[in-house]
């Protein structure tokens, strides 16, 4: 591939999700073990975009395969954190497979009667040697340093091994399986529609974007992913300050920082209606204080306002995060672009080399 961009692996997410969907199951068999089966908790551990792909399928695992779900930020976990003495299934992410903070807590663990994965585009690196199986997300190895296709491929993936372990712990049937395979692909088949719209969304709104100085993202339950990628992509693409926030947490604190020209991005999902309307509310509030306010909506309430993406309404909020992160990139590419930034043109390239943070330096187009 010659030259390619952010944009390029945006366009490439479709057909990708669709071969990922075509080996399930016999790629997913290939790291179910025992354990998985029979332990109650998996510690997934993860850093940056990693760790918000993780964040993203946490709910989906959850209700799927009855699990609890314990996410871990590797550096701190490894260095600060006591390994717990249940602990039976330890699931490494890393799309380059060469995060050293993520190696280095999976090597600790590998000490102990763990089990452990490694979930990577990049088999054969560091974590595949630190892990026990890997489950590659069949992406190939995205020459350009802001993920975008490896991103949406390690929310699938890990959703799909909590299917994977739902059937074969007996909890679902396979027609229910093939059900929700046919429902993840009926999501792949609005990919395209997702980045037309958003590409619309974004030329009516540039002018603001072009203008802002800071964005706040704020999402509940499974879209907090989503939203803690928009803060990840916007810092890393945009450069300048973005946060994400759970609903609740915004309202201890974040929402003291709001002005008139902060941008905030709320995304609207078919939550219960308690959460849903506590969401309406501080939506109702902040209008009074910034008119600067954009809406993802994945709902079938649909808004004519110039300032809300309208977008596949799905009824499974636990599924949301499959597509969420899709809008986000393409806001990233092009806020980027119009505000003059060349993202081929790369910066801090001794980073890694300085602080240690991967394993060899990164190379990028």
């Amino acid at each position: 591939m010659n030259n390619p961009t952010m944009l390029t692996y945006i366009n490439q997410e479709a057909s990708v999700m669709n071969k990922i969907l075509d080996t399930y199951p016999q790629q997913i068999d290939t790291v179910i073990d025992n354990k998985l089966l029979t332990s109650n908790s998996w510690l997934l551990l993860g850093i940056g975009s990693s760790y918000n792909a993780a964040l993203s399928a946490k709910y989906y695992i959850e209700k799927t395969a009855n699990v609890l779900v314990d996410l871990q930020q590797p550096y701190n976990y490894s260095n600060y954190d006591m390994i717990d003495p249940n602990l039976e299934v330890a699931i490494g992410i890393s799309q380059s497979g060469q995060s050293t903070s993520t190696i280095d807590a999976i090597k600790k663990l590998s000490e102990s009667n763990i089990y452990t994965i490694g979930v990577t585009s990049q088999p054969g690196k560091e974590l595949s040697d630190a892990c026990q199986k890997t489950l590659d997300i069949l992406t190939g190895r995205e020459q350009v340093g802001y993920v975008s296709l490896g991103f949406t491929a390690t929310v699938l993936t890990l959703m799909l091994l909590g299917l994977r372990v739902c059937v074969k712990k007996g909890l679902i049937s396979l027609d229910q399986e093939t059900t929700e395979i046919s429902e993840f692909r009926d999501i792949v088949s609005h990919f395209g529609e997702t980045i037309t719209k958003t590409t619309d969304f974004f030329k009516e709104n540039e002018a603001d974007f072009q203008k802002a100085y800071q964005f706040s993202g704020i999402a509940y339950g499974p879209s907090v992913g989503s939203i803690k990628e928009l803060e990840t992509k916007f810092t890393e693409t945009v450069r300048i300050p973005a946060d994400g926030n759970e609903l609740e947490a915004f309202m201890h604190g974040p929402y003291l920082s709001i002005n008139p020209e902060h941008r905030l991005f709320f995304i609207t999902t078919n939550a219960k209606p308690n959460v849903k309307s506590k969401a309406d509310s501080l939506i109702k509030y902040e209008n009074q204080y910034t008119k600067h306010i954009f809406e993802i909506n994945y709902t079938d309430q649909a808004n004519s306002s110039e300032k809300v993406l309208n977008l596949m309404n799905i009824a499974d909020e636990t599924k949301v995060p499959f597509l969420g992160g899709l809008p986000i990139q393409v806001l990233a590419w092009y806020i980027t672009k119009s505000r003059g930034i060349d993202l081929a043109k790369q910066i801090f390239t001794d980073f890694s080399d300085k602080v240690h943070n991967k394993t060899e330096f990164q190379n990028y187009i």
